[in-house]
């Protein structure tokens, strides 16, 4: 299999915004932010009376937390990424050291929806069996 090479300069234009989406993930899922985001509606409310509720003192608010929430799918989508490809490799890593694991499971996030289809199939044939098989071990249990 061959390795893509990714020129330097765009490996640190990504591990910059890696970096920026991790800090800013970290900063505005906190409290702070929370109180920060509220006390800017607090004083955006407190203004009415000031411009007299203008069309203009609406559209301030809406046109801020449209372009905020526009830059958030953003930084939400980024960590998710990261969170989901981390959470694959330490699946995989379980996966390769389990002696009795099936390798070929490594990296299954990149089969088709059909293949995925398939496999899921398979897995709810082996759970339908084994739930078959569930209640006579149990009465033979009792009869013991």
């Amino acid at each position: 299999m061959m390795k893509r090479v990714i020129p330097r300069h765009t490996q640190s234009l990504h591990e910059t915004f890696g970096r920026f989406s991790a800090s800013a993930h970290a900063w505005l899922g906190s409290t702070w932010a929370f109180l920060a985001a509220g006390l800017v509606i607090a004083g955006w409310v407190a203004t009415g009376p000031l411009f007299h509720f203008s069309q203009t003192w609406v559209q301030f608010i809406q046109t801020g937390t449209s372009v905020a929430t526009f830059l958030m799918v953003f930084l939400i989508q980024n960590t998710q990424n990261r969170d989901a490809r981390a959470m694959n490799l330490k699946l995989n890593e379980l996966i390769r050291a389990g002696d009795k694991a099936r390798n070929q499971m490594i990296d299954i996030e990149r089969l088709t929806d059909l293949e995925l289809d398939e496999m899921q199939a398979t897995y709810e044939k082996i759970k339908t069996a084994w739930t078959a098989r569930r209640p006579s071990q149990s009465l033979s249990a009792k009869e013991e």
